[in-house]
């Protein structure tokens, strides 16, 4: 069993936040992984900042934008897990990138540098499951799991895509891009006790997740759900107070409320 799949199964908060790395800047990147590593969530998705990200709404376009402003590269963020690890972070971290970023680096030595910077596994959204094999060759022989992706529009191919998913499957709750959302499709819940019911890896739901009432009743159908959109939001909005020294780590604590907010403390291990 991976870190992923053992992070699932035991007790804490079912959650999967996404940053993207570098936005604000690399210190406060690191000082958010370490934030949310103290929150005991599930794992931590890494954004690879990139100029067309295709599956993403305006908020996290606008903070690759600010990341790749200061200089972020792929290769900053394999450092900044490295460096997260080397201070003591053992929350599971998951690269996500868009596959040009990756094929331009060169996927045998991604794996590698991947999985000695501390990354566990990686998602690749526009990489469609019919095309990943030569990524997830060298992701097993890294021991990284490349998680699948499903969708609602998936329905003729979820036992395809779970059949052989490592850590665990991502569900997408909606068609489009990425944001919150205050409504969702009225058959979402069928659509993930169906993956659920095929996967023999845990389940998470991503896409829209922004409040309480949304972790609660997705989290009856699902073993975890990503949060996104809405901590990139949060830290937006806190831009002036992270540089400022004096309102920093006030800063700081607020993105933990919202973390704390969010998911109950302690939630039953899943027992599969």
């Amino acid at each position: 069993m991976n870190l992923i799949e053992q992070a699932f199964r035991r007790p804490g908060r079912k959650l999967i936040p996404f940053i993207t790395a570098g936005d604000p800047d690399w210190e406060t990147s690191l000082s958010l992984i370490r934030l949310l590593d103290q929150e005991d969530v599930t794992a931590i998705e890494l954004g690879v900042p990139y100029t067309d990200p295709l599956a993403d709404g305006p908020v996290i376009q606008a903070a690759s934008d600010r990341a790749l402003a200061k200089g972020m590269t792929l290769t900053g963020v394999l450092e900044l897990a490295r460096t997260a690890r080397e201070e003591g972070v053992d929350t599971p971290l998951i690269l996500f990138s868009y596959y040009n970023p990756l094929l331009r680096f060169g996927l045998s030595r991604l794996t590698r540098l991947a999985k000695e910077s501390g990354i566990d596994g990686m998602i690749v959204p526009d990489l469609p499951f019919e095309e990943s094999a030569d990524l997830a060759e060298l992701a097993e022989e890294a021991n990284l799991c490349l998680i699948p992706l499903t969708a609602p529009t998936s329905k003729d191919r979820i036992e395809r895509i779970t059949a052989k998913a490592r850590g665990f499957v991502y569900c997408v709750s909606s068609l489009g891009t990425t944001g919150t959302r205050s409504t969702f499709s009225s058959g979402v819940e069928a659509f993930l006790d169906t993956v659920k019911k095929s996967s023999p890896v845990p389940t998470a739901i991503g896409f829209g997740i922004s409040r309480r009432e949304h972790v609660d009743r997705f989290l009856k159908h699902a073993d975890a759900v990503v949060v996104g959109s809405a901590l990139v939001r949060m830290i937006e909005e806190r831009l002036s107070r992270f540089k400022d020294p004096e309102t920093r780590e006030e800063a700081l604590e607020e993105i933990r409320c919202f973390v704390r907010d969010l998911a109950a403390e302690e939630v039953p291990a899943i027992d599969r």
